[in-house]
């Protein structure tokens, strides 16, 4: 699946693409693999307090809202990982938030 990434400023706007290469639903989480500037590997499952991803090559990971939210997921996101990264995971969530139920 490809999806498109935006980061707009004040300035300018830059866009890119991305892909999911790879998704597994475990049961209890999904694995998503995403190729983009970088390859980000994100898992993604549910607690009490909601959504949750973690990136373990990044040794990150935070909560997150609806998998839709783009801007809140980005915002959160972009603290673990850094803008562009964060950016990328936010929208690959949101391009495949129809099709999962984590």
């Amino acid at each position: 699946m490809i999806f498109e990434c935006v980061n707009q400023t004040k300035k300018k706007k830059e866009t890119w693409t991305g892909r999911i290469t790879s998704m597994i639903n475990y049961g209890s989480h999904f694995e998503i693999k995403i190729e983009s500037r970088s390859g980000i590997l994100v898992l993604l499952g549910k607690t009490t307090l909601g959504n949750f991803a973690c990136m373990p090559d990044f040794g990150a990971g935070c909560h997150l809202a609806k998998l839709k939210d783009k801007f809140y997921s980005t915002e959160k996101l972009s603290n673990v990982l850094g803008k562009i990264d964060g950016i990328t995971v936010a929208c690959a969530l949101a391009a495949i938030a129809d099709k999962i139920d984590p």
